[in-house]
């Protein structure tokens, strides 16, 4: 495990080689902070890859091949060393290839490729898969960055905003007590594209808004002027607090893939919202953090 670093003369970026996992991301002007600090209390984790897997597989199993396989939530990546591929002055590259020990829980050959690209305040997180085998790939792939919030001392995360950019309302799939997707979907109503972060929101696990709703989402002050902003290019996205913690930290996910519905009965070609890749070819993809 290894800290690798990237500055410039607005922010500073630190990535454990761990998961490929960013761990700070402060300005340098104010010496702040966005990055949760992975304080087990709440959650151990700031900014984990979700790959090969999004979400929970029905069961904690998925079929593909003919042959069943175990999976855990967000797949394994994010537990896993990551090489350094190159680095240069504002930007950084980590791989991930598949091994023995993952093809007995994921029976396909990969190049994972987790890149990170600072510019003025801006950092963007860029994804790459490759296909190195001779059949399809499928897979899912999503981000889990977690966010301070409040981001000031004394604040409660009550009096803070989520700002849904032009939308006037957002729907979210309902997701059940196993990790789930229901049929079900609740409608949020926005003034100004604003939801406030009730200390209930979360009751019910993540807001899963599908259907690329917005390409935008940030977090905002009490007086609702916004202090991160995540762009992005995925048709779906999580937004996730631990339910009855009342955490210090919201996750905005950007997500190409899901959970297995309630009823989901196929194959992992089959999953909702996830991808394929031929052999010999790259799926690449990113999302932009803006601070």
């Amino acid at each position: 495990m290894s800290i690798y670093q990237l500055e410039n003369e607005a922010i500073s970026i630190s990535v454990d080689s761990r998961g490929a996992e960013l761990k700070s991301l402060k300005r340098k002007d104010s010496g702040t902070e966005y990055m949760w600090c992975a304080d087990g209390r709440y959650w151990n984790r700031t900014s984990p890859i979700l790959f090969p897997f999004v979400g929970s597989a029905k069961n904690k199993e998925y079929r593909t091949k003919g042959r069943t396989y175990s999976m855990t939530q967000h797949g394994f990546a994010r537990d896993m060393e990551f090489s350094l591929l190159s680095q240069t002055g504002d930007e950084i590259w980590f791989g991930l290839r598949s091994n023995e020990k993952t093809l007995e829980k994921y029976p396909y050959e990969f190049f994972l490729k987790l890149g990170y690209r600072i510019q003025g305040s801006k950092t963007t997180v860029l994804w790459q898969v490759e296909n190195p085998g001779a059949e399809t790939l499928p897979f899912s792939i999503g981000g889990h960055p977690a966010f301070n919030c409040p981001i000031e001392e004394g604040a409660a995360r009550s009096e803070y905003f989520l700002d849904f950019g032009k939308a006037d309302q957002v729907l979210s799939t309902g997701i059940s007590e196993n990790g789930l997707a229901l049929d079900k979907k609740d409608l949020y109503r926005l003034e100004e594209g604003k939801l406030p972060l009730t200390d209930h929101l979360f009751d019910h696990d993540a807001l899963v808004i599908e259907d690329s709703q917005t390409d935008t989402v940030s977090l905002c002050r009490p007086d609702k002027s916004s202090y991160v902003k995540v762009t992005m290019d995925a048709p779906l996205f999580g937004v996730w607090s631990p339910s009855g913690k009342i955490a210090p930290f919201v996750c905005i996910e950007p997500w190409h893939g899901r959970c297995d519905g309630e009823d989901f009965t196929g194959t992992l070609e089959e999953r909702r919202w996830g991808n394929e890749i031929a052999p010999g070819e790259v799926w690449k993809a990113s999302y932009t953090i803006e601070v």
